[in-house]
């Protein structure tokens, strides 16, 4: 039977907002991740991934095929400069914005030809299937 423990914590209006005990818990870093929602579907002819990345360039994206794992990341570092009275002061506002997604290709997904788009910050990937299995390591290039 578990053991049940009173707790000490007192109710304060401030606690939804602002909670000591738990911004310096091990993991708060941890529950800061956030990760890009992705779509998945599939047709006769293709599987799609869709992931809503808004705020990135294409040239921000990173596409890998090693095998049968489909790697995507992004990263994207901004700093901003102002200039006054002729001297230029640097802010130390910076904004730095980073993913990883790796997804296990199917077997009948032919690496060769998936390609990719970025538009209205959507990356949209359409891999097509195929009858015969061919996995390589290569990068794949966004229009």
């Amino acid at each position: 039977m578990a053991n049940l423990i009173k707790s000490r914590r007192e109710i304060s209006p401030w606690n939804d907002f602002y909670n000591v005990d738990d911004f310096f818990d091990r993991n708060w870093l941890k529950r800061q991740t956030n990760y890009p929602a992705v779509n998945v579907s599939e047709n006769d002819k293709n599987y799609s991934i869709e992931i809503v990345a808004p705020g990135f360039k294409r040239e921000d994206f990173k596409l890998k095929v090693d095998g049968d794992m489909l790697t995507i990341s992004a990263e994207t570092k901004t700093e901003k400069k102002d200039q006054q009275n002729g001297k230029e002061y640097t802010r130390r506002e910076y904004s730095y914005n980073s993913f990883t997604r790796t997804f296990h290709l199917p077997d009948n997904v032919t690496d060769d030809n998936i390609s990719a788009s970025y538009h209205d910050g959507i990356l949209e990937l359409t891999l097509p299937k195929s009858e015969t299995q061919t996995k390589s390591s290569k990068e794949i290039p966004i229009s």
